[in-house]
C-alpha cells in the first residue's frame, strides 16, 4: 500500500495529513514530516491486547514498602523533591549551561550510592571529564558507576546489566534511538528517549533523573510534551557570577509545586543553605529607608524576603517603572492606590522596586509590605528592622485576609522580629496563639501609616 505523509508538530504532538506551516494548537514552527503507510495503521489496530487479569489489584491492597522513597544526604533537595526521592520516578533538571546542574547531580547521585549500585549515563562527557569532578568532590564510591554513551539501546543494556538503584542521564538532548530517522536533540528523538526511560522507571521502579538544556528565553528545550510526560520538573536558577543556586519545582506528583531549596557553589562542591531566611535578609540594616520585610510562602515553607524600593523625582516627561521579583502589574496597581487612598504624589516619580537575591514572589501577600517601602523612601522616613508587614490591599484600600498567616508570624519570631502588622481578618487566629510578638491588626491603608513610628 502506498505510504502517505503526515504531519507532525514537534511542540505538541498536534497532527495531521495537510501541511499546515505555524501549528493551530500552540503556534510553533517546528514541523515534522513523517511517512505512514495503510499497512502500518492496520497492524497497528489488528494487535492482539497482552493484558492478564493479574495486574488488577484494588487500591486498598496495595502496601507501599520501606524503601517506597530513597532519602540523600541533602534534607533541601529531598524536600522539593517531596520530601524524598519515589521508586519508579522520573525527574527532569532543567538549566543554563554551567550553572552545576551535574556537579550537583553528582553529589547527590554519591548520596544514593550507600544503597547501592548507581549509574551516571553522560552523552556530553567522558568518564575521565567525570573522574576529574569527582577527585574535585571527593566522591570515591565504588556502587558509583558511569557511562559515556548516546545511543540509548547501549544505555537500555547497561541498565539491564547493572540493575541500578538510581540512573542520571546528562542530557536527553544528546540522546538518540536508531529507530528514529531524525538527529540527536531533535523533537521526536527526546520524546522516544524519555517515552523509553519512562518505561523502564515504572517497569522496573528505578528512578531517573533526565537532564535538559534550556532555550534562550529560559524554557526547556525540546517538545513542551516533555514537562507533561516526566513526574518532577525542577528548575536550577542563578547566575554564574553568583555563587548561589536556587532550585525550583515547578512541577511535582508526590509533593507541592513552588518549592525551593538554596545551594551554594564553592571549591568542593555545592552546599545547602538551610536557613533561607538569613540568607535573604542578611544584610538588613537596623534602620532602613526604603527597605520593608515581609513573608512569602513556597510549597509548603515561609520565608523572609527584603523588599526595596527607590523613589526619585523623574527628569523625563515620563516617568520610569521598574520592577525586579515582584508582579508588574501588581507593582503598577499599588502605585495608583497609593495616590488614590493616601493622596501621595507619585506621577512624575521614577520607582524602582526590587526583592535582593534573585526570588521571585507574585503573591499577594506582600502588597502591604510594597505600599510601605514605596511611602518611606518617598517621605525619607526610615523603618525599623526588627517590624514586618504581612497583608493584600484591595482596590479601595482596604486590607485583606492572608493564607496560612500564623505560619508566616512564628517564621518572624523565630528570626527576631518583635512586631508585625497583620489584616484585621488574620488578627483571631494570630491571638489564639502565645507569641512573643506585637500584632498589630489593620483593616484599611491609612490605618497602617497611623501606627508606624518612622525614623529620621
Amino acid at each position: 500500500m502506498k505510504n502517505k505523509a503526515l504531519f507532525v508538530c514537534g511542540e505538541c504532538g498536534y497532527q495531521n495529513s495537510k501541511w499546515f506551516g505555524k501549528c493551530p494548537e500552540c503556534d510553533s514552527w517546528e514541523i515534522e514530516e513523517r511517512e505512514f503507510s495503510q499497512a502500518q495503521e492496520k497492524s497497528k489496530s489488528s494487535k492482539k491486547s497482552s493484558f492478564s487479569g493479574s495486574e488488577i489489584k484494588a487500591l486498598s491492597d496495595i502496601v507501599l514498602d520501606e524503601e517506597f522513597k530513597y532519602l540523600s544526604e541533602y534534607p533541601e533537595f529531598d524536600r522539593v523533591l517531596g520530601s524524598g526521592l519515589v521508586k519508579g520516578s522520573v525527574t527532569l533538571i532543567s538549566g543554563s549551561p554551567g550553572i552545576g546542574k551535574s556537579t550537583l547531580l553528582l553529589q547527590i547521585l554519591n548520596s544514593y550510592a550507600s544503597l547501592g549500585s548507581v549509574l551516571y549515563v553522560s552523552g556530553e562527557e567522558s568518564i575521565y571529564q567525570i573522574r576529574q569532578r569527582s577527585i574535585r568532590l571527593n566522591i570515591h564510591s565504588p556502587n558509583l558507576h558511569v557511562l559515556a554513551e548516546t545511543e540509548i539501546e547501549a544505555i537500555e543494556g547497561a541498565i539491564a546489566h547493572l540493575n541500578p538503584k538510581v540512573v542520571i542521564i546528562d542530557s536527553i538532548q544528546t540522546i538518540s534511538a536508531e529507530s528514529i530517522g531524525s538527529s540527536s536533540g531533535s523533537s521526536s528523538q527526546i520524546k522516544e528517549a524519555c517515552t523509553r526511560f519512562i518505561h523502564i522507571a515504572k517497569n522496573q521502579g528505578i528512578p531517573f533523573f533526565i537532564v535538559g538544556h534550556v532555550t534562550k528565553d529560559g524554557k526547556i528545550a525540546g517538545p513542551k510534551l516533555l514537562e507533561h510526560m516526566v513526574d518532577t520538573v525542577l528548575n536550577f536558577e542563578g547566575e554564574s557570577e553568583n555563587d548561589y543556586r536556587m532550585i525550583r519545582t515547578a512541577k511535582n506528583r508526590y509533593g507541592a509545586t513552588n518549592e525551593l531549596a538554596i545551594f551554594e557553589m564553592g571549591e568542593s562542591g555545592m552546599t545547602e543553605v538551610k536557613n533561607i531566611s538569613e540568607y535573604f535578609l542578611g544584610e538588613r540594616d537596623s534602620d532602613n529607608l526604603g527597605s520593608v520585610a515581609t513573608t512569602t510562602l513556597n510549597g509548603n515553607r515561609v520565608f523572609l524576603v527584603e523588599l526595596q524600593t527607590l523613589v526619585t523625582r523623574s527628569p523625563f516627561g515620563m516617568p520610569r517603572r521598574v520592577a525586579q521579583g515582584v508582579d508588574f502589574n501588581k507593582f503598577q496597581l499599588i502605585v495608583a492606590i497609593l495616590e488614590k487612598s493616601m493622596k501621595l504624589q507619585l506621577m512624575d516619580k521614577d520607582i524602582f522596586i526590587n526583592i535582593p537575591g534573585g526570588l521571585l514572589v507574585k503573591e499577594p501577600a506582600i502588597d502591604l509590605a510594597m505600599a510601605v517601602s514605596m511611602y518611606s523612601s518617598l517621605t525619607g522616613s526610615s523603618i525599623s528592622g526588627t517590624v514586618a508587614f504581612i497583608g493584600e490591599i484591595g482596590l479601595r484600600g482596604e486590607i485583606r485576609k492572608v493564607s496560612y498567616c500564623l505560619k508566616r508570624a512564628m517564621e518572624l519570631e523565630k528570626c527576631g522580629f518583635n512586631k508585625i502588622f497583620v489584616p484585621k481578618g488574620n488578627e483571631k487566629e494570630l491571638l489564639q496563639q502565645k507569641l512573643s510578638l506585637e500584632i498589630i491588626a489593620v483593616s484599611r491603608l491609612e490605618e497602617v501609616f497611623k501606627n508606624i513610628k518612622f525614623g529620621r
